[in-house]
């Protein structure tokens, strides 16, 4: 969740360090390079779920590298790992035949649900995202592709086409044949419906897009099955199974972008597993590289066989990312993090819910796992940005780091690495109630 512009602060200095780096980004860096805060820490060091800034001062990460570092910042054995293969052998390419990069794709096949056995790698969730695009292509024949109003795909052309968020659409001339149905965001239903009464019509809806606004010749559906950056919006239970159903009746296949939800983020290894519904095609970036570039598409055999021509990418597959994701898998599954993202999180979650009974600014509170969002809103309920911005800057102020998202930007986002505790969420909730 990279952040919108923020002013230069007017009421406190700078440190020197800030002064300085913000000077140094406005000469050098594209202006759409943002950051979060007026007031930014310059960032030096991380140890676990904590980053220290240039004048020592610690915070708990509640952003984790956008759910990137799930297993905490410099992972003794992640960094172990990284030394022995740079030390070794740095890159390759996808050319040229490694064992560490066919280890991995084993180890992938053997952790993901289902029959997704296949995997391609490459170094970007947007690249990810591509690829999985022209797999559904090649396979189908069809070019028309269908995503939800609020989801994030990726910094490409035809990823910020499949993106619904304004926010994240800098390209004004998107690809054609992509269509948007409306997300099943509770909260703020799009249809005016209440669950479960609802019968979920966000799903049917998705019928209609397809009968109504394609040519029939859809070659997939891409989702996140819970939207980070469009606000932290899980799905009501049932949706994805009605999805699916409707998905297969149209011959329409069903990528899941689990960029951001996989890897044990959400409670389970990935979050399309809380419905239990498996993709025909799934992206994972973020977490797996323990924070080193890393990004694949998997599927299933049959869809594999549809590309055979000569393809490859240069860094997909770095060894040195690939020692860095196989440390990271071996510390999941033998750490349970998984099952820490659950229980923290639903601990997390009561305790937010509980926060929110004193504080009307807070709207809502949802998620899954340690994938936490919180809506703020005014005192007629409607989104609040700048009450976001503001407890963002506070809560840095006392220490704690957060996100934030939605379409309007008014959902704080909770998102830390995988290893933090009980005692460490109850701080950032008491921090967020200080801040209210």
């Amino acid at each position: 969740m990279i952040a919108e512009p923020q002013s230069e602060p007017q009421s406190e200095p700078q440190t020197d360090a800030a002064a300085a780096l913000l000077e140094q980004k406005r000469r050098y860096l594209v202006p759409c390079t943002y950051h979060f805060f007026e007031r930014p820490p310059v960032f030096v060091r991380g140890e676990g779920a904590y980053l220290f800034d240039t004048a020592g001062k610690r915070y708990l990460d509640c952003v984790a590298g956008v759910s990137v570092l799930s297993v905490g910042h410099s992972h003794p054995e992640v960094v172990a790992a990284v030394r022995r293969q740079v030390g070794e052998l740095a890159h390759t390419t996808s050319l040229f035949l490694t064992q560490p990069v066919l280890d991995l794709a084993e180890r992938l096949a053997g952790y993901a649900p289902g029959d997704l056995t296949r995997s391609f790698f490459c170094a970007s969730g947007s690249e990810a995202n591509e690829g999985a695009a022209l797999l559904a292509h090649l396979h189908t024949g069809h070019s028309e592709f269908l995503a939800l109003d609020r989801g994030l795909h990726g910094r490409t052309k035809l990823g910020m086409s499949l993106t619904g968020l304004g926010f994240w659409r800098a390209d004004g001339a998107p690809v054609g044949g992509v269509q948007h149905a409306p997300t099943p965001y509770c909260y703020r239903c799009p249809l005016k419906l209440k669950h479960p009464s609802c019968g979920l019509a966000c799903a049917d809806a998705v019928e209609s897009v397809i009968r109504l606004r394609t040519s029939g010749r859809v070659a997939a559906m891409v989702v996140e099955p819970v939207l980070g950056n469009g606000g932290l919006i899980v799905p009501p239970p049932g949706y994805f199974e009605r999805l699916s159903e409707i998905l297969k009746r149209h011959d329409i296949l069903l990528i899941a972008d689990e960029i951001q939800t996989g890897f044990g983020r959400t409670g389970k290894r990935f979050a399309l597993e809380h419905w239990g519904v498996t993709p025909d095609v799934m992206t994972v970036a973020k977490a797996l590289g323990g924070g080193l570039p890393i990004a694949a598409y998997l599927t299933r055999d049959d869809l594999a066989q549809s590309f055979t021509r000569p393809s490859a990418s240069t860094f997909g597959g770095n060894l040195v990312s690939v020692a860095a994701a196989l440390a990271v898998l071996t510390i999941l599954e033998r750490d349970r993090l998984e099952e820490n993202a659950a229980q923290v999180g639903a601990h997390c979650l009561a305790r937010l819910r509980e926060l929110a009974h004193h504080h009307p600014a807070i709207g809502d509170v949802r998620g899954l796992g340690l994938m936490i969002g919180v809506e703020l809103v005014d005192r007629d309920g409607n989104p609040d940005p700048a009450l976001a911005d503001a407890v963002l800057e506070r809560m840095k102020d006392d220490g704690v780091l957060v996100g934030k998202g939605g379409a309007d930007r008014n959902v704080l986002a909770f998102h830390p690495p995988l290893i933090v505790t009980v005692e460490q969420m109850d701080e950032a909730v008491e921090t967020l109630g200080r801040a209210l």
